[in-house]
C-alpha cells in the first residue's frame, strides 16, 4: 500500500499547517495498527472486516478521520474472519486522528517531559507522542492485556519502543508522570484517585469524564488538587472498564422501560431526544443525577427514548416525531422529569453551566465544578 501520500492527506486535514502534530500524523502508518475492525451493519450487529483482502478499502477507512472499533464485547476484530458478525458494546478503537491530536494539545506536552497514554486501544495517540518526543518520554497503559501486546509489536515494526503496561488504572498507575493524556472516560471518586496520584506535582492531566462528554484539563498544585477547566469543546470516550467486556447493562430494568406502565404517566413538555448523543444535555444529567443508561429506538416517525438507573428508576418517553411525547416513569427517581428540568434551564439561560467551568479535582478524585453562582460535586461518596 502506498499508505505515506494517504498519510500525509489526513495529517493535512487534522492539524494546522504549523502544527508540530503534522509531521507525526504523517509519519504513522495508522493502517498497520488497524489491520482489522468492526462496522455496525445498522441493525445492532458488527461485521468485522479485514484490510488485507480489501486494500482500497483499509486506506480509505485507515486514512479516514474516523474512529474504527477494534473490539465489541469481548472479540477483538484481529480473532474474527470477514465477514464474521458480533453483538454486544464497543469495547476498544482506534480514535478518530483530529481527536487525538486536540487530546495531545490539551495535555501541552513538551521536550523532555513524561508522557502517559490512558488507554492505548490500537496505538495511534502513542505512536504520535513517540514520534513527537521519543520512546523513553511515552508510557503506554490498558486493562487489556491483548491490546498492550498487539501494539506493542505493531509500535515496534514501525521503530517505536514505548514502556507498555497492562494494569487497571482505577486501581493501580504504576510511575509518576509530568502529562496525563486519557482517551478513556475516567470515574469521578475513587476510580480517579490512582490516575491523580501519578500525576505529579505541576503536571497537567487531559481526560474526560464518565459518561459525560466534557474535556477537563488541569494542572496540579502543591496540595495536590488539579486545577483547571472544562475545555469549551466535547469529546465521546468509551468508560473505564476492568474486566475484558463491561458489566451486563441493566437488562431487566431496560425490559421494564420497554414495556412497564410505570407509577406516573404524563404528557412531557419537550419532544422526545436520544439523550446519548445530545452530548451537553447527557454532561448536564450525568452531573445531577449520576449513573443514568440511555436507550434510543425510532420506528416509522415514533421516536422513543428509555433511561434507567442503577436504583430501579426507569423512564420511557414515545411521540410522533415532535409531537409532546406521552411519558411513563416509576422507581425512586422521576428520570424524564429529571432531564425536562435541565432542558429547561436550557431554553430559559440559552446555555449550562458546564463548558468553561472552573475545576478543582481533590486527591480523593472528587471533582468540583463551578461557574459563577453554580457549584456541584461530582463522585463524592
Amino acid at each position: 500500500m502506498d499508505w505515506e501520500e494517504h498519510a500525509e492527506r489526513l495529517a493535512e486535514h487534522v492539524t494546522d499547517p504549523d502544527s508540530r502534530w503534522r509531521l507525526p500524523v504523517a509519519k504513522v502508518a495508522r493502517h498497520e495498527l488497524v489491520p482489522r475492525w468492526w462496522e455496525s451493519d445498522g441493525s445492532g450487529r458488527w461485521v468485522a472486516h479485514d484490510g488485507s483482502s480489501n486494500r482500497d478499502a483499509w486506506a480509505e477507512a485507515a486514512y479516514a478521520n474516523r474512529s474504527l472499533v477494534t473490539k465489541v464485547g469481548p472479540l477483538h476484530a484481529d480473532h474474527a474472519e470477514p465477514g464474521d458478525r458480533a453483538e454486544g458494546r464497543p469495547t476498544s478503537s482506534a480514535t478518530l486522528p483530529s481527536l487525538v491530536v486536540r487530546m495531545l494539545r490539551h495535555g501541552r506536552l513538551g521536550d523532555g517531559l513524561s508522557l502517559l497514554d490512558l488507554g492505548t486501544g490500537a496505538g495511534g495517540l502513542t505512536a504520535y507522542a513517540c514520534d513527537r518526543l521519543g520512546d523513553g518520554n511515552v508510557t503506554s497503559l490498558d486493562v487489556d492485556p491483548y491490546l498492550v501486546s498487539a501494539a506493542r509489536k505493531r509500535l515496534a515494526d514501525m521503530g517505536y519502543r514505548p514502556q507498555m503496561l497492562t494494569a487497571d488504572a482505577t486501581k493501580h498507575v504504576p510511575g509518576s508522570y509530568d502529562r496525563i493524556v486519557s482517551t478513556v472516560a475516567l470515574p469521578c471518586g475513587a476510580g480517579l484517585r490512582e490516575v491523580l496520584s501519578a500525576l505529579k506535582p505541576g503536571g497537567r492531566i487531559a481526560t474526560t469524564l464518565a459518561r459525560t462528554s466534557m474535556v477537563v484539563t488541569g494542572w496540579k498544585d502543591r496540595n495536590g488538587d488539579v486545577v483547571g477547566q472544562v475545555e469549551r469543546e466535547w469529546a465521546g470516550f468509551m468508560l473505564t472498564r476492568s474486566g475484558d467486556d463491561y458489566p451486563p447493562a441493566l437488562a431487566e430494568l431496560f425490559t421494564l422501560a420497554r414495556e412497564g406502565t410505570g407509577a406516573d404517566t404524563s404528557t412531557g413538555r419537550y419532544p422526545v431526544v436520544d439523550v446519548a448523543n445530545a452530548w451537553e444535555l447527557r454532561s448536564m444529567l450525568e452531573v445531577t443525577t449520576p449513573g443514568v443508561e440511555h436507550g434510543f429506538a425510532t420506528h416509522g416517525r415514533t421516536r422513543t427514548a428509555y433511561m434507567v438507573h442503577p436504583d430501579g428508576s426507569w423512564a420511557r418517553a414515545a411521540a410522533e416525531w415532535t409531537d409532546p411525547p406521552e411519558v411513563h416513569q416509576s422507581g425512586p427517581q422521576r428520570l424524564w422529569d429529571a432531564l425536562e428540568r435541565i432542558r429547561t434551564r436550557l431554553n430559559t439561560e440559552g446555555a449550562l453551566p458546564l463548558y468553561g467551568a472552573h475545576v478543582r479535582i481533590t486527591p480523593d478524585g472528587v471533582v468540583h465544578l463551578s461557574r459563577g453562582k453554580w457549584q456541584v460535586s461530582m463522585g463524592a461518596s
